[in-house]
């Protein structure tokens, strides 16, 4: 299974937001045909306060990728583009990251996946 994760604990005006935000973010996959390619959800602190909100793409055999600097509603497109081109890309490691829109300009980690062997 693939997930996004969005930090619950980044600055969050209300809890109503981050689940606006959660809900905004399943009906574009919903309507980008990808809502069951990914488990969409929140975790505590992914340790990039310094840019709220921080988002990750996590899978097993793939890249994590870890953004952050993230705005709801206005980065909901190129988070779709992202989980788009990342699971075209072998392993989750997106080589042109240019289909990702202001993401690419986002990013703060990719971390290769874990060998099987």
């Amino acid at each position: 299974m693939n997930r996004i994760l969005i930090c619950r604990t980044c600055k969050q005006e209300t809890e109503a937001v981050a689940e606006g935000a959660l809900a905004a973010l399943r009906n574009a996959l919903l309507d980008a045909a990808l809502i069951g390619a990914f488990d969409v959800g929140t975790v505590d602190c992914m340790g990039a306060c310094e840019q709220p909100v921080s988002l990750a793409f996590q899978g097993e055999g793939r890249a994590t990728l870890v953004f952050a600097g993230l705005s709801f509603p206005q980065d909901i497109d190129d988070i779709v583009a992202t989980g788009r081109a990342w699971l075209a890309a072998e392993n989750g490691w997106i080589e042109d990251a240019r289909p990702c829109g202001r993401l690419r300009l986002c990013l703060r980690a990719r971390i290769p996946a874990l060998d099987a062997g």
